[in-house]
């Protein structure tokens, strides 16, 4: 996720620098993998993450020999899944379907079973992805300065859900609603899946939702789409507008989806996932699927993933700190 350098303030210091990849012995696996590869979704099934891992994984079976199964693991904004992969034998059979929680959560709760440059090692960004301020239809506002006026007319009264307190839903629309000035109500639920189906049932206003699980929903006039949360448009939505175009300038905020192992993985094992969860997003049938549903394929080096996770805990950290954000 993407946040104006010029609202927040971050203080790097507050952070300690992640490593890139360790040197590891001379000690490899003779084969890998050797059996199933798990890849730990802390997320419940149908959300955006939930399609990244699943649109990777079943071309990455192919060519690993080897089964991707996709394990939701939910909870606790995602601690519960991300210490699963963190105590697990590290041989590369137990990944983690990494997203900006995985950076945030540090400076979120008081105490985390993790420290993200110690525990963890990265292998890549597969893919990221924009945010759309949706509401539901029967929200009077059709465009995101309706919107404003509607909540400045009303502090407090309407609501909007997430993913989970932290997730990447929640820090937008927290970042939205501190730069319009506006009041609303948080809604956390366990992935961002069950948060817009309430959304469409009308249980909820409003939500900071994934581009990939919006757009079939906007389609069928179910919700409304009012912005964009990057700094272009969505091919997808070109006649939908950016958050900063549409009122509220300066306004930026992505979605992304990494992948990490328990520290310790052998060089070798993190070197051959790499490269064919890489190849796996170079193949047109996967960059197609990918792009239909709103993902931008990324594929960076294990360097370079691990000073973007670096960047992101020091740039959301500020917001969390700002906002006075706090875990229940």
């Amino acid at each position: 996720m993407n946040i104006t350098r010029n609202f927040f303030p971050v203080l790097a210091i507050a952070f300690s620098a992640i490593p890139a990849i360790p040197a590891f012995s001379a000690q490899s696996p003779t084969a890998f993998p050797q059996r199933p590869v798990r890849l730990v979704v802390p997320y419940s099934a149908g959300g955006s993450t939930d399609t990244v891992a699943r649109i990777t994984g079943a071309r990455l079976s192919e060519r690993l020999g080897q089964p991707v199964v996709i394990d939701n693991r939910t909870g606790a904004g995602t601690i519960i899944g991300t210490e699963i992969v963190k105590d697990a034998t590290p041989d590369g059979h137990i990944l983690l379907m990494a997203t900006p929680p995985l950076a945030v959560n540090p400076s979120l709760y008081a105490k985390v079973p993790y420290v993200l440059d110690r525990d963890f090692v990265a292998i890549t960004n597969i893919a990221g992805s924009s945010n759309l301020l949706v509401v539901h239809p029967s929200m009077p506002a059709t465009s995101v300065k309706e919107l404003i006026t509607v909540l400045k007319a009303s502090p407090g009264k309407y609501n909007y859900g997430s993913s989970g307190v932290g997730g990447a839903g929640h820090l937008a629309m927290a970042l939205f609603t501190s730069m319009a000035g506006v009041e609303a109500l948080h809604v956390p639920y366990k992935g961002g899946a069950p948060a817009v189906a309430d959304l469409v049932a009308g249980r909820l206003n409003m939500m900071m939702a994934n581009l990939t699980t919006a757009q079939p929903h906007i389609r069928a006039g179910k919700l409304r789409g009012l912005g964009v949360g990057k700094t272009r448009r969505s091919p997808l939505f070109p006649e939908m507008p950016t958050i900063a175009e549409a009122g509220v300038k300066g306004y930026e905020a992505n979605n992304w989806n990494g992948v990490v192992a328990p520290r310790g993985t052998p060089r070798a094992v993190i070197e051959r996932l790499h490269k064919d969860i890489v190849a796996t997003l170079g193949e047109p049938a996967i960059a197609d699927r990918m792009a239909r549903a709103g993902l931008e394929p990324v594929g960076d080096t294990p360097a370079e993933f691990t000073q973007y996770l670096k960047a992101e805990a020091v740039k959301w950290g500020g917001l969390v700190r700002a906002a006075g954000i706090k875990a229940e």
